[in-house]
């Protein structure tokens, strides 16, 4: 199913502006992430398509070449799979998943089928009579997107789906959840503020900031080609490298920096995994904080720009608090984007 939205807004009583005029386009079985941070209408998009919010006047919401935007939530035959999961404690697993078949009044026979088909997809089958009290956060997690899919909905809507797990599942649920999408071949639609899980599962991120889409594409796309500062703060943490830009040379607190083409008017931006530590680097600059994460460390510098920066260090051996180091940045690791490109 191929959904659209077109002029699609929504402006409360007391004048508050939660969705500005928003276009959005997904296609047939595309994976979509809405990410941004906390009150920027990622939620209230997801819940206008839902059928849960209703748009201004002007606002319309097709499913295929349906125009659903007065369909009530009931009849816009969508999945939902909610931050609190919503399941029913009283009732099994197997009970839980079939609820929604029973309330479309399907035939028993054809209801056990589903029921038994989505158990195997999501690996389930061990705790079909399990009470979901017994349940761990994980489990109670593939039972809620079992119980929405099990309706064969047009539309799987997900609101921050694995916020309310602990953060050593997190990672592990979120690959889970990326090839449990798939094989469900489901046009899904999913709202995240955690920008690793919008990149691991999202097949295009939709960039909210203020009430709207400022960026979409590809995971890759975003990172590596953000069109505005908040993109690239948002989507990979980029660091602002504060100093005077004389053509494609950038004069820094701690140096000077070769440009990949003129800085007028531009700020320049550069990822942590960009900023090398070298003994000969152009840049110099005091560590303030070293912090060891397994595989590297994160070394944080001052004195290079008007805020500290952060280098991702792979050596065996990490600087030490105190003290100078020289670093280097390639020029093609640089992102010029203009000054008053940022809408955060």
């Amino acid at each position: 199913m191929t959904l659209r939205l077109t002029h699609t807004a929504k402006t409360y009583p007391d004048g508050t502006k939660a969705l500005l005029p928003t276009e959005l386009s997904v296609c047939k079985g595309e994976i979509v992430s809405l990410l941004g941070p906390s009150g920027c209408g990622k939620t209230t998009l997801l819940r206008i398509i839902a059928g849960l919010e209703t748009p201004d006047a002007g606002s319309d919401i097709w499913f295929d070449d349906d125009n659903v935007t007065a369909l009530a939530v009931e009849d816009r035959q969508v999945g939902m799979v909610f931050q609190s999961y919503a399941l029913f404690p009283n009732m099994s697993v197997r009970a839980n998943i079939g609820y929604g078949l029973k309330m479309q009044k399907l035939p028993k026979a054809e209801i056990d089928a589903r029921v038994t088909e989505v158990l195997e997809m999501c690996q389930l089958q061990p705790f079909a009579s399990r009470a979901i009290t017994a349940l761990s956060g994980g489990q109670r997690q593939r039972v809620a997107l079992a119980r929405a899919i099990a309706p064969r909905p047009r539309l799987l809507l997900l609101d921050e789906p694995l916020s309310a797990l602990d953060a050593s599942l997190r990672e592990s649920l979120r690959d889970e959840l990326a090839v449990l999408l798939r094989e469900f071949d489901i046009t899904a639609i999913f709202v995240t503020h955690d920008q690793d899980e919008a990149m691991a599962i999202a097949d295009r991120v939709a960039v909210m900031s203020h009430g709207r889409v400022v960026q979409s594409g590809s995971p890759e796309e975003l990172y590596r080609n953000p069109t505005s500062s908040f993109v690239a703060g948002f989507v990979g943490n980029a660091m602002a490298l504060s100093g005077k830009a004389d053509g494609t040379t950038l004069h820094l607190e701690g140096g000077t920096l070769t440009l990949p083409s003129d800085g007028a008017g531009q700020t320049v931006y550069v990822r942590a995994e960009d900023v090398r530590i070298e003994e000969s680097g152009p840049l110099r600059g005091k560590v303030e904080a070293v912090t060891f994460l397994g595989t590297h460390y994160r070394v944080v510098i001052s004195g290079v720009t008007s805020g500290a920066i952060a280098s991702i260090h792979s050596g065996q051996i990490a600087p030490k608090v105190g003290d100078f180091v020289n670093m280097s940045i390639n020029p093609e690791a640089l992102m010029l984007l203009p000054t008053e490109a940022d809408v955060a």
